[in-house]
């Protein structure tokens, strides 16, 4: 079961700023997210279950290589299945859910 964290984010370096607050959702819950952010990083910073996927046998899986050549983070995006969570900028209102196998066979894409 997935536990919110509280202040995960770490502050901002001297010099450098966060872009502006948005909202997304993640599996039915509302999470801060910033422009500029990955989903990946927007998923991390809010819970302590890192769990972005689960194959279809039920093994999780979640960030590995942080720069789209593993394909361990996808999560379907605004109803696109397969779509890699470390690559993904987040946006305003966008739609996040954790993926079960190759994801639904009926959804855009």
């Amino acid at each position: 079961m997935s536990r919110r964290r509280r202040g995960a984010r770490i502050e901002p370096q001297p010099g450098v700023r966060r872009g502006d607050p948005v909202r997304i959702s993640v599996d039915g819950r509302a999470v801060e997210s910033f422009l500029g952010e990955s989903v990946a990083a927007a998923m991390i910073a809010d819970t302590d279950d890192l769990t972005m996927r689960t194959t279809s046998d039920g093994d999780p899986r979640g960030l590995f290589c942080g720069m789209g050549v593993c394909f361990e983070c996808l999560v379907v995006v605004d109803g696109v299945p397969n779509t890699r969570a470390c690559m993904t900028w987040v946006r305003d209102d966008m739609v996040v859910q954790t993926q079960v196998g190759p994801g639904p066979r009926d959804a855009a894409g």
